[in-house]
C-alpha cells in the first residue's frame, strides 16, 4: 500500500495542523519558556538556547532549536563516535544519550528527563522545518553511515514527536528507532499522526522510556 506522505490533501491537512497547534503552544508556553530561561541562566553561563544541526527532509540541512542542556563550552566529539557505536550495535542504551555525560547541567538533565528542552522545536514546525509528527531529527554524521533502508526516514519532515517516542523512547537502540521510523512513512495517515499526539501526552507525564 503506497505511503499517504505523498498525498497531497494529507500533505496539506498535516500542515494546517502543524500551523494552528504550535502557534497555539508557543503562546500558551510562553510562562514555561521564561521559567527555564531563568532555571539555565542562573545555573550555567551561556544562551538560553542553542542551535544544533540536524538533517530535515530530503537530507536538507537545519537549524533545530532547544534549551541549552549542556555546558556551553561542550565537545561534540565524543557524542560522535558514541553514534558510531550505537549503529554498529556495540552499545545498547538510550538513544543519542551519552551515559554518565558530564557535559549536561543539572537542570539540562531535568529538561532532558522531562522532555523540555525540546519545546523550542515549535519554531522549526512553524517554520516548516519540522512537524509535530515524524522521524527524530538526525545529525549529520548518523545520516553519513546510514544503511540503506534506512533512507525513506527522509522523506517526510522530522518530528517533535513520532513512533518512537510513544514505543518505549530511550529503552530502544537506535536501530529500533530507525525501524519505527521506517514503519512510520509506510504507513503514514492523519489519523495515525493524531493518534501519536494524544499517547506522546501521557509517555511524556509519565517520562516513560526517559534517560
Amino acid at each position: 500500500m503506497a505511503s499517504a506522505c505523498a498525498d497531497p490533501v494529507y500533505a496539506l491537512a498535516k500542515r494546517a495542523l502543524d500551523l494552528v497547534c504550535a502557534a497555539v503552544l508557543l503562546v500558551a508556553l510562553l510562562p514555561v519558556f521564561a521559567l527555564v530561561g531563568l532555571a539555565i541562566v542562573l545555573e550555567s553561563r551561556g544562551p538560553v538556547f542553542y542551535c544544533a544541526e540536524r538533517i530535515g527532509r530530503f537530507g536538507r540541512p537545519f537549524c533545530v532549536a532547544k534549551f541549552r542542556s549542556m555546558r556551553a563550552d561542550a565537545d561534540p566529539e565524543a557524542h560522535a563516535a558514541f553514534i558510531g557505536s550505537l549503529l554498529r550495535e556495540e552499545a545498547r542504551c538510550a538513544v543519542y544519550k551519552v551515559p554518565d555525560d558530564p557535559r549536561i547541567t543539572r537542570v539540562g538533565a531535568f529538561l532532558r528527563r522531562t522532555s523540555l528542552d525540546e519545546l523550542p522545536q515549535l519554531w522549526n514546525v512553524l517554520r516548516g522545518e519540522m512537524s509535530l509528527v515524524g522521524p527524530r531529527p538526525d545529525v549529520p554524521y548518523a545520516v553519513a553511515q546510514y544503511p540503506d533502508w534506512v533512507g525513506p526516514r527522509l522523506v517526510v519532515k522530522p518530528g517533535i514527536t513520532g513512533l518512537w517516542q510513544v514505543s518505549g523512547r530511550s529503552t530502544l537502540s537506535l536501530l529500533d528507532m530507525y525501524r519505527l521510523d521506517v514503519r512510520y512513512v509506510q504507513t503514514a495517515s492523519l489519523l495515525g499522526d493524531l493518534r501519536i499526539l494524544v499517547r506522546t501526552v501521557p509517555a511524556v507525564l509519565s517520562r516513560t522510556g526517559a534517560a
